[in-house]
């Protein structure tokens, strides 16, 4: 179903002055420009209570750093007015992973609100109480979490209609079918003497559907064999799978 208004992503950070940022050219650039989606960063500080507009104090129980305030936080995301039909994320690095499948169901709905921490993170009871989804974009550590939002943000722009220029663009790539993308080639037909594959200029639009296959199972099974374990095997010499003997009986 369509949206009856643009997606949208409300972003609540200590820098604001940080968006739109990488995501105001190029692509995600020109369909902000046109009204296909639309960012709005909230600044954390505008909550605060006190004259110095605190936002973070000393972590209970000791140890180095601040910690974002649970009341500052959850009076951000109070005073956003978000919807309950819109997602409420956390970009942290003990989150779940974000997926390609995962963008995929924040691209089809109205967009998100996420929370960039700061610090050495923000208050678990804010958390709870506002039902945050941590989630994250790999296994570091970043400063903040707006370089973070700013990459699940384009990964979701990118695939709202009207976006790219071709819809397949949008299909044929890595992770749509839980494959690495395979090789790609273009002109010079000759580079410092290695040409592109032959099978890519044959004109045989089979064989080269079943070559870019092969070569994506291929990848997949040597660089990502987490990957390659969830996808059920289709034929028995897929690579990294190993042949399952028959038994064979005395005749």
């Amino acid at each position: 179903m369509t949206n009856p208004s643009p997606w949208r992503a409300t972003v609540l950070t200590l820098f604001p002055e940080m968006f739109p940022g990488p995501l105001g050219v190029s692509l995600a650039g020109r369909a902000l420009a046109s009204g296909l989606w639309q960012i709005e960063a909230r600044d954390i500080r505008d909550s605060a209570t006190d004259r110095h507009r605190s936002v973070d104090d000393t972590p209970a129980g000791g140890g180095p750093g601040m910690v974002l305030r649970a009341d500052v936080l959850a009076a951000a995301i109070d005073a956003a007015e978000i919807g309950p039909e819109r997602p409420r994320l956390l970009m942290s690095p003990r989150g779940r992973p974000l997926t390609q499948a995962r963008v995929v169901e924040l691209a089809q709905g109205p967009g998100p609100l996420i929370v960039c921490g700061r610090f050495e993170g923000i208050d678990q009871r804010v958390i709870d109480a506002r039902g945050l989804e941590e989630i994250s974009i790999g296994d570091y550590v970043l400063s903040g979490g707006e370089i973070a939002a700013m990459a699940l943000i384009d990964a979701c722009v990118r695939l709202l209609p009207g976006v790219m220029g071709k819809e397949a663009s949008g299909t044929e790539e890595s992770f749509s079918d839980g494959l690495l993308e395979y090789p790609q080639y273009t002109r010079p037909q000759l580079f410092e003497g290695v040409p592109i594959p032959e099978i890519l200029t044959s004109g045989d639009h089979a064989k080269v559907a079943g070559w870019r296959r092969a070569q994506s199972e291929a990848l997949t099974a040597a660089r990502r064999p987490d990957l390659w374990a969830q996808i059920p095997p289709k034929a028995p010499n897929r690579p990294g799978r190993q042949k399952t003997p028959k038994n064979k009986t005395d005749g």
